[in-house]
């Protein structure tokens, strides 16, 4: 994944050209090129600004030829929609409390990490629509065992449940834009972009979550 200095560096080398090269229309499209398509990590949140990355899609208005899957990268804040021909969506998202942690029981405000199926679909009074994944999976139940074995989390710990993926409170997109991980666990994604996706996605969508 490209950083910022890629974009501050190219910066630099194209601003100490001679003026009248800078002037010219290729070169000024070549600097705002670089900055483009190389976007900055997203290493903050209200910190940092607003969010550089928007909904980006292979066909604007189409619809993905199935069978379709989702491929969240919890590092890269970004939800990744394949189908058939490959690489169809990517829109903006955040989580739970610590992004890049494992979820091990109830209530510790984490988002899970492995691969899901979207087993149900709704809209949402308070978040827009909600895709409910299988969450926890027996791969998720062998690991909740474990950490209670070695008394990582207590003895009477639930593993939970009701992760999925769903939007914001109304008006709340900005939290999206700031990178607020606000959720208990789930996945939110704009208000506008939950719906987009809820048109198209099928129960029985593979979700995987990963860093």
């Amino acid at each position: 994944m490209l950083q910022r200095p890629v974009c501050w560096l190219a910066q630099q080398v194209l601003l100490n050209l001679p003026a009248p090269v800078m002037k010219t229309a290729f070169f000024t499209t070549m600097l705002a090129g670089v900055c483009l398509f190389h976007p900055a990590v997203k290493e903050n949140t209200a910190a940092s600004g607003m969010a550089y990355l928007k909904v980006k899609s292979r066909s604007l208005g189409s619809a993905p030829v199935n069978p379709v899957r989702i491929v969240i990268d919890k590092s890269d804040y970004e939800l990744h929609v394949y189908d058939a021909k490959g690489w169809f969506a990517t829109y903006p998202v955040v989580f739970g409390a610590n992004p890049l942690a494992n979820k091990k029981m109830e209530g510790d405000k984490l988002t899970p990490e492995g691969v899901y199926h979207i087993v149900a679909k709704r809209p949402h009074q308070k978040w827009s629509h909600f895709l409910s994944l299988d969450y926890p999976n027996a791969q998720d139940l062998a690991r909740f065992e474990a950490l209670k074995r070695s008394g990582a989390i207590p003895r009477n710990a639930s593993p939970g449940g009701g992760i999925g993926i769903h939007g914001t409170w109304p008006n709340d997109d900005y939290m999206i834009d700031r990178y607020k991980n606000w959720t208990n666990g789930c996945i939110s994604l704009k208000n506008g972009d939950v719906r987009d996706l809820y048109s198209f996605i099928p129960v029985g969508t593979p979700v995987e979550i990963r860093r």
